[in-house]
């Protein structure tokens, strides 16, 4: 007679490559990746260009931009959601399929009005993508000390797609016309989508829920007013009706979404999630990591062309140093992590980053390049060392059935923090340039369109200058950089100390290390279903995982006689031996095998 105990009842059954297979298949996520990453900075340089070329007016630039994030942004919960019930596999490729679509139709756009559409399809296929990614790797890589390593080449992937925008698209502007920058994503999507085919498992939950139409639309309605907010705040101001209004509208239909899946019986987003502060509080200094990035990048770019006078390639070779750095430090951090806990690591990249801001907001007008490397190295290494343990401590807090829509929490997260850098920090430079260049005109005779131009940015004073040229234009040139300066002083400023107050919070509120169980188990959230199978196997076999020896001490234990003996068959003894290993969590089942 056989009776088994110990049986692994997995919620989540992919189809797993051999260990040697597991990299190539991490290569083709990151790969993809960094298509998306890349998109988010590498249109900024051929802005200018697009201007000359479709004659688009600075409304039509703007939507050229944000209907990428938006879009975006407002789908990436979805997504993730739909790859947990369909399979994350196929979203993957549909989003390859979408993304690599609408980059080629960007690049041959006859109009700003194409162009924004085809940005718009570009955003569809990125939200399939980013979530998916990060899913399908959780599920590739199931041991903790794999799956940590995985995540710090991909959180390194994220960063560098981030950092090296400017330099790629720099170098192609230097070399072909502006749909290049949209051109170039066409044939890495299509190497991405046939190796994925091949080497790409699938996985899903095969215990999904149905799905949650409603949530869906909301989450997306939600994230997407709540992002064009955002993002339209430094150009209206902050109160302005329509980014006030817009805001607002957001935040009532991301509570109403809150709301409906608090009662829902088939919720896109477990809420109770949340609830574990592995999640939350890491996924919130995950989004102050990028808030801080993003801003940073936006800012230095600006400063770096305007002020300092370099290229759009010469530029985005500067920022290198994040990017090297980055790309450095993110594999790294789970080493440190491993050895001293997350909660130590993530505050030393927040501090590091604080501190690189501190640095640059030390900028003066007369300053250069060499002065602003020592922040681009505290960036680099800050961002590398805190942003893979953050994403670590999220998807390893989360059961794997739920990876798709843990993912897209995440990404959304990533978003509305890279969305609030710029649009904080940008709009804290606007206030401050206005403040201090408006005195100045007010002593000339400068017609309304020239003044809007003038005030509205660094770029168009300096073109205003050029054009007037002479003392004046050299005069006018001189202001409209130190005003940009000490903008960029306050806006670098209120940065760090942002981020120097969240990584306190962090210090306090963030776990060091997941909860372990007696067996030595990580503790890792667990969706309902998965938690009523479990509780369903009965309280004997839990306790015998914890203690193999607790059921001969038990009167009337499973398997006893009610003496205190356990037996099997016959009055043999029942073996308690090491049974398979649950990879997921490194936990040891025992099976009992009974004597014949």
């Amino acid at each position: 007679m056989a009776m088994t105990t110990g049986r692994r009842d997995r919620a989540v059954a992919p189809a797993r490559p051999a260990p040697r297979r597991r990299w190539p298949v991490l290569a083709v996520l990151c790969v993809s990746l960094l298509l998306v990453s890349l998109d988010n900075t590498i249109l900024n340089v051929a802005l200018p260009e697009i201007v000359r070329a479709m004659r688009a007016t600075s409304s039509q630039l703007q939507w050229i931009v944000d209907a990428y994030a938006v879009v975006f942004a407002g789908l990436l919960l979805v997504f993730g959601s739909t790859g947990d019930r369909v399979g994350r596999k196929w979203v993957f490729l549909a989003g390859l399929i979408v993304f690599g679509s609408g980059s080629a139709l960007s690049a041959f756009s006859g109009s700003p009005h194409r162009l924004i559409a085809a940005r718009a399809v570009m955003g569809i296929g990125a939200a399939a993508i980013m979530p998916s990614t990060l899913s399908i790797l959780t599920n590739v890589f199931t041991t903790a000390a794999d799956r940590a390593r995985a995540i710090g080449i991909w959180s390194g992937t994220t960063g560098l797609g981030v950092a090296i925008g400017p330099i790629v698209g720099g170098w192609l502007l230097a070399h072909y016309w502006w749909g290049s920058v949209f051109l170039v994503n066409v044939p890495i999507a299509a190497i991405g989508l046939v190796a994925a085919a091949w080497v790409v498992p699938n996985s899903k939950n095969p215990h999904a829920k149905r799905p949650d139409p409603l949530g869906a639309v909301l989450s997306t309605a939600g994230m997407g007013l709540l992002l064009w907010g955002i993002i339209e705040a430094p150009n209206k101001s902050w109160v302005a009706p329509e980014v006030l209004g817009t805001i607002m509208a957001g935040v009532a239909v991301l509570a109403g979404f809150v709301a409906w899946e608090h009662r829902s019986d088939h919720p896109m987003l477990e809420l109770t999630f949340f609830r574990s502060r592995r999640f939350s509080v890491a996924m919130a200094s995950m989004g102050m990591v990028i808030f801080a990035l993003m801003g940073a990048l936006f800012l230095l770019t600006q400063y770096l062309q305007f002020s300092l006078g370099y290229s759009a390639l010469e530029t985005g070779v500067r920022v290198g140093p994040i990017a090297l750095l980055l790309l450095v430090f993110a594999p790294l951090s789970p080493l440190l992590v491993r050895k001293v806990g997350t909660k130590p690591v993530v505050f030393s990249g927040m501090g590091i980053i604080a501190a690189g801001l501190a640095l640059l907001s030390r900028t003066t007008v007369h300053g250069s390049y060499l002065d602003a490397i020592p922040a681009l190295v505290c960036l680099g290494v800050g961002t590398g060392l805190a942003f893979a343990p953050c994403t670590e401590s999220v998807m390893g807090s989360l059961p794997p059935e739920q990876a798709g829509a843990g993912s897209g929490t995440n990404s959304s997260a990533l978003q509305v923090g890279g969305a609030m850098g710029v649009a904080v920090l940008g709009s804290l430079l606007n206030t401050r340039y206005q403040d201090r260049i408006e005195p100045v005109l007010v002593h000339h005779a400068v017609p309304v369109p020239v003044a809007h131009l003038i005030t509205g940015s660094l770029g168009g004073a300096l073109a205003v200058a050029q054009a007037v040229g002479g003392a004046l234009g050299s005069a006018l040139a001189a202001v409209a950089r130190l005003a940009f300066v000490s903008g960029m002083d306050l806006a670098l400023t209120v940065g760090a100390a942002v981020v120097g107050m969240s990584a306190l919070v962090t210090l306090v509120l963030l776990p060091n290390r997941a909860d372990s169980r007696p067996d030595g188990s990580g503790s890792r959230a667990r969706s309902p279903s998965a938690g009523s199978e479990r509780r369903s196997r009965g309280s004997g076999t839990e306790q015998l995982l914890s203690d193999p020896l607790a059921l001969m001490r038990r009167p009337g234990g499973d398997g006893g006689d009610g003496t205190g003996r356990v037996g099997g068959e016959g009055g043999q003894p029942v073996i308690c031996r090491q049974g398979a290993v649950d990879r997921d969590e490194g936990e040891s089942r025992g099976s009992l095998v009974g004597g014949e």
